[in-house]
């Protein structure tokens, strides 16, 4: 697989159940997720949404695809790696492809895990 990283910093949001935040699209990855008990939203740290519980000092990877829906065990292949170099992955989905998101912290050791494994990774 390859990674390609998006510039700049991340953040996971919670917010309550029954949230709506507006769509700020400008560039970069934006995820809203909502269930039944919560809102969850991944976007650039300066985007997020005002009243959120923010866990802040994410950076963001993408899958180079689109991959098709066919394919199996895409997101174990770049998660295994972490799990075994003692990274944390927070993952989001889209129709295209997967996005992998690291704490910035951790990010040398994740490319470190990834290339190790024979996955390729990139600048954005």
């Amino acid at each position: 697989m390859e990674l390609r990283a998006l510039g700049g910093e991340y953040a996971v949001c919670r917010l309550p159940s029954g949230s709506a935040p507006a769509p700020d699209y400008r560039g970069g990855l934006l995820s809203i997720t909502v269930t039944p008990d919560e809102v969850s939203v991944v976007c650039p740290v300066e985007r997020a949404p005002a009243g959120a519980t923010i866990e802040r000092g994410w950076s963001a990877y993408v899958v180079a695809g689109p991959l098709d829906f066919s394919l199996t065990g895409v997101l174990a292949s770049l998660a295994q790696p972490l799990a075994e170099a003692g990274v944390p992955v927070f993952a989001v989905s889209t129709y295209d492809t997967d996005y992998l998101l690291v704490r910035s912290t951790d990010r040398d050791r994740a490319e470190q895990a990834w290339r190790q494994a024979g996955h390729l990774t990139s600048a954005g």
